[in-house]
Formats: structure tokens, sequence, C-alpha cells
């Protein structure tokens, strides 16, 4: 009988352990945390929803600003719906006035910014932290980031002129020479050696450096064309001026040769001239300003493409010719080289309430 008691004692034994095991299953693993880049991306999101807030309540305060801050709105609205992720409980979003005449999210828990100085300000720090958050995301989101911070750094500098409040530092750079970077020489595979080649930075990137520093030296290229065909049909204010920035073209149309030999591409030679529209002739200006903006694709690739000094090159060079294409009157547009189609742009999420400045997440390159 005692083999037997034991035989029994051991089987429940092994009944109460498995029963043990089955209801209290290995923990799972901690999922893995955010990329660096949707860091920065919800970042962006949640510091333009502030701004956005911000902008309605100044907007719905009836001051003389307002009409100045409108367009802004209206910015910070298209640059929330890019930068809203998939994961957005979304719902119908609406740009209309509500029935008591204020705009739809005034009053909500903004960032305090009750003056246009306090906005102008607030749009150049966030520009400034999507652009450097641009320097290190990876391809498509660091193209979405440095489109969205060259924007609200050309907001803040149109605000501060429209309302006659100092622009922030920095901002008068937007429109000079893109700052110069050096070119990072790499040794180049022969021919015969195609697993050698120069490696795009992501599954995203629709062309390589190589042909991405192509199609911008070819913009660079056309543009400086357009410059010198509109100059002596230019208004005597205007020929300082664009002079200045026929000599910015020429020095961007070197320097992505001299990037394109650096990723082992070899420039084509240069077009003896370029078809304009037919309208240039007659409105140079306005033709040098859908120039400026058709240079911003071919430098929103670059980024896309690229890592390290050629991007930041390309960043610089992204902002500067935004300045340029407004300068000239035209609309660089929400994201500077991205091309958006806003119809097919997520609605913001349904009642969103803006974050106090204690909930917006930080910027991941913030110090």
């Amino acid at each position: 009988m005692r083999p037997f008691r034991f035989a029994v004692f051991g089987l429940a034994v092994l009944v109460v352990l498995s029963l043990g095991f089955a209801l209290n299953p290995a923990k799972k693993p901690a999922p893995a945390p955010p990329s660096f880049s949707e860091r920065a991306r919800a970042a962006a999101f949640s510091e333009t929803m502030d701004l956005r807030a911000a902008g309605m309540e100044l907007a719905s305060a009836g001051a003389a600003e307002s009409t100045a801050v409108e367009p802004v709105v209206t910015l910070l609205t298209m640059q929330a719906r890019a930068l809203s992720g998939p994961a957005s409980d979304a719902g119908p979003a609406s740009a209309s006035p509500s029935p008591t005449g204020r705009l739809p999210g005034a009053g909500l828990p903004g960032a305090g910014l009750q003056t246009p100085a306090a906005l102008v300000q607030a749009l150049a720090n966030s520009g400034t932290a999507r652009v450097k958050d641009a320097e290190t995301a990876d391809g498509g989101m660091a193209r979405l980031l440095a489109g969205t911070g060259t924007a609200q750094l050309l907001a803040s500098g149109r605000l501060a002129a429209a309302t006659g409040v100092p622009a922030p530092q920095g901002l008068a750079g937007t429109q000079g020479k893109a700052s110069a970077v050096e070119a990072t020489a790499s040794p180049c595979p022969s021919p015969s050696d195609p697993a050698a080649a120069p490696k795009t930075t992501g599954p995203d990137a629709a062309a390589s450096v190589g042909q991405a520093l192509a199609a911008a030296v070819t913009a660079e290229q056309q543009a400086a064309y357009g410059y010198q065909a509109a100059l002596p049909r230019l208004a005597p204010a205007e020929v300082g001026p664009a002079s200045e920035f026929l000599l910015r073209h020429k020095e961007q149309a070197a320097a992505a040769e001299e990037r394109l030999r650096s990723a082992c591409g070899t420039p084509l030679p240069q077009q003896p001239g370029y078809v304009l529209d037919a309208g240039f002739l007659a409105a140079p200006g306005a033709g040098l300003g859908k120039l400026e903006a058709a240079t911003l694709a071919a430098y929103g690739d670059v980024v896309a493409v690229s890592v390290g000094q050629d991007r930041l090159w390309a960043l610089s060079a992204l902002q500067s010719a935004a300045g340029r294409a407004l300068r000239w009157g035209a609309d660089p547009g929400p994201v500077p080289g991205l091309r958006l189609d806003i119809d097919q742009l997520p609605p913001l999420p349904a009642g969103a309430a803006l974050p106090t400045r204690s909930d917006v997440p930080q910027s991941p390159a913030a110090p």
C-alpha cells in the first residue's frame, strides 16, 4: 500500500504543478521602446497641435493680428494631419467656426502663448527642433520633419513681419546661402562590383543618393538659367536680390556635383538651355518663385535617402530654397520638400484635446 500511496501523492503533486504553470504563464517580454523616428514624430505632432491651439486662441480673440494668425493655424492644421500616426483615433475634422463664434479648439489647454510675439518664438523653437530631429530620423520621416520644421520657421518670420514683432534670431538665413557642409569622399566601387555600390537609407527611399543628387544638380542648373533669363526683365529693385540668388544657385550646383562625385556618380553635361513657362518672361518674378519651389522636391529626396554630411547639406539647402520661393511670392507648401495630397491626409483625432506643456513629448534630440 505504501508504494501506491507514494504514487498517488506524486501524481497529485504533478497535477498541482502543471496547473500552476498553466495558470501562471511566463511573463511576456516588455515591448520594444519606440524608435527615434517615432518619438520625433510624436513630439512634432504634439507641439504642432499645441501651437495650433494657441493660434486658434489668438485668432478667435478678435485682435488686430487675427488676420495674420489665421494662415498659421491653417498651416499647423495640415502639418498635424500629416504628422498624425496611423493609430490615431481619427474622426471627422471640422475647420468651421463653432456656434459661439470661436474656432474649434479655442480655450483648450495650450502653451500659454497669449501674444503674437510668444507664438512667433514658439514657432521658431518648434521648427528648429524638427529640423534637428531630421538630422537623425529615418528616411521618409526625416523628410517629413525637415519640411515641417522649415515651414514653421518660415511661418515664424512671416508672422513676425505681419505683426511688427522682432523676428527670432537665425531666420534671415532661410533666404540666403545654404550652410557649407564639407562633402565626405568615399571609395567608389568598380563597375564590375555592383555589390559594393552605395546603399540608400531605407526601403522607402525612391531613389539612390546618386540619383537624388543628380536631380538636385539639374534643378539648380535650371534655376540658374531662369535667373539669367529673368535678370534683364526684373524691376531695378529686384535685380540685386536676384543677382545674389543666381550666385547661390551656381554655388549649389557646384556643391551638388561635388557630392555626386563623392557618391560615385557622374554629373551629366549641363544643357545649353531649358524650357521656361510661357508666361515666364512676362512675369519673371512669379516664374522665379516657381523655379525655386521646383527645387524643393529634389532636396527633400536627398534628405530622405542620405545620411551624415550629405543630409546636413540638403537640410540647409531645403530651408534656403523655401525662403527664396517665398521671397518671390511662391507657396512652398505646408511641408516643403514633400508632395502632399491634402485630401488624402488623415483627419485629426475626433475631439482631440491639446496637451499642456508638461504633457508634450520631448524631441528626442533635445538636450
